[in-house]
This record gives C-alpha cells, sequence and structure tokens, in this order.
C-alpha cells in the first residue's frame, strides 16, 4: 500500500493542518508528510466540501503554482487534483506525473489531456456533472457505483487510459444534503464492498476519514482492511499505525 499525503492550497479545506499558501510552506508540510510515511502527494487548490467557493482558472492555478513548486523541489511524486483541464495541464507541465481528475472524466477536454500525457489517471465515482451537483444514490450504493464505473471504464477504453486508470470509490463526493449517521453508512457501504471494485483488475486509489473520532477510525480500519493499493490521507502516520494493527492481527 502507497500513500497519498495530502497538501491543500485551498483555504476552504476543514482539515485547516494540511492548508499551505506558497512553495515555502508546501514543503515543509511535504517534508512532514514524507517523515509520517507519505510515498507520494496530492495536491488540490479548490474546495469539494460544502460551502467551499467556486474559483476561477486563474485563481485556482495561483493558489497551486507555489506550492507545486515547493512538494516536486522534494523528489516525490505529485497528484494535481482538479477539475479543470488547464490546470491540469500547467500542472503535468511543471512536473506533475499523476492526474487525479477532480471531473470523473466527464469533460472531452480532460479525456483528451489524460490520453495525451500518458500519466496514471485517478477516476473518482462521482454522479453528476461536478462535485457540486452530485445526486443522491438510490439503492445499493456498492451496485451503482460498480455499475457506473463499468459504463465509464467502457467509454474511456477507446480513449487509451484504461489501462492507467486508478479507482477512487469516491467518498468525498456523496451528496451533500446527507446528515452524518447517513452519510456514515454510506460510507461504511462503499468501503465494505471495495473488494467488488477488483473485477475492473485496475489499481484502487482510496480517499480515508482524516478526523480522530472513533466514527472515523471505524471507517479508516474498514477502508484499510480492504488492502487497497493507494491510499489518499491527510495524517499518513496514522494511516501506517492502524495498516501495521490490522495486519499483525490477521
Amino acid at each position: 500500500m502507497e500513500i497519498f499525503g495530502v497538501v491543500n492550497a485551498s483555504p476552504d479545506s476543514k482539515a485547516d493542518f494540511s492548508v499551505v499558501q506558497g512553495c515555502a510552506e508546501a514543503a515543509a508540510r511535504g517534508a512532514e508528510l514524507l517523515a509520517e510515511g507519505a510515498d507520494h502527494f496530492d495536491l488540490g487548490g479548490e474546495g469539494s466540501t460544502p460551502g467551499s467557493d467556486e474559483v476561477s482558472t486563474d485563481d485556482e492555478w495561483q493558489r497551486v503554482e507555489g506550492p507545486l513548486r515547493g512538494l516536486l523541489s522534494l523528489g516525490a511524486e505529485l497528484a494535481i487534483d482538479t477539475r479543470k483541464p488547464e490546470i491540469a495541464r500547467r500542472a503535468l507541465d511543471a512536473g506533475a506525473t499523476v492526474l487525479n481528475a477532480g471531473d470523473a472524466l466527464q469533460s472531452p477536454e480532460m479525456v483528451e489531456l489524460a490520453a495525451e500525457s500518458g500519466v496514471p489517471v485517478v477516476l473518482p465515482f462521482m454522479l453528476g456533472r461536478d462535485f457540486r451537483s452530485v445526486r443522491d444514490v438510490r439503492g445499493d450504493p456498492v451496485t451503482v457505483m460498480v455499475e457506473w464505473f463499468a459504463s465509464r471504464i467502457e467509454r474511456l477504453r477507446q480513449a487509451g487510459v484504461t489501462q492507467r486508470l486508478l479507482l477512487d470509490c469516491g467518498v468525498g463526493f456523496g451528496p451533500h444534503d446527507m446528515d452524518w449517521p447517513e452519510r456514515a453508512a454510506y460510507q461504511r457501504a462503499i468501503y465494505s464492498g471495495l473488494g467488488e471494485l477488483r473485477r475492473f483488475d485496475l489499481p484502487l486509489y482510496v480517499p480515508v476519514p482524516w478526523l480522530q473520532t472513533p466514527d472515523r477510525l471505524e471507517l479508516l480500519d474498514l477502508a484499510l482492511s480492504q488492502n487497497p493499493d493507494y491510499v489518499r490521507a491527510h495524517r499518513p502516520a496514522q494511516v501506517r499505525d492502524h495498516y501495521a494493527a490490522l495486519t499483525a492481527a490477521s
């Protein structure tokens, strides 16, 4: 299991300890993440939580350009997390090596970039045109997720990016109007069903909770018990500790 440590260039992030401004702050945050057990970085400049501001392409690039340089100076691979093809293109040109497609590869421009670049591409499960307009999941969420990936992967096959996809179960993109008990049940079902995604013979890229409450830690353990190939984490040391405990107990 490899860990992508989260670095946020968006001030909207609720995980304020992960937010950086500029090259130096990002390099310091990146060094901490590597020391805690991260292998790579995941950098984003637009918040996806309810209430986050929508930002222009120029403003998003202004947020991520400095942090991008700071993180790349540490020598680790970096995923650019964005729904805007122009931001993705600029970041890849600057040295990013993974595209975390925040639009779920729904725009022709992002698909074209993914095909041209030849880099690994994170494909998140998302019902809706973007994370601001996600729809309710009707029925069993695992069945819906599997059917969504089957359809999306088939559409992407001809574009030549299928073999480079990393599948993200999209727990962060659940409907925003869910209260926490309902969202927790949704995430529990999704994490429990990660094994169903193995039918696509593609690596799993799984975002995990960062809050340290008992219910979030339970979800963390559930996600890690599914042996994902990659984890997106704000607290790499916590992930390493929990994964080691699960491995020792099995």
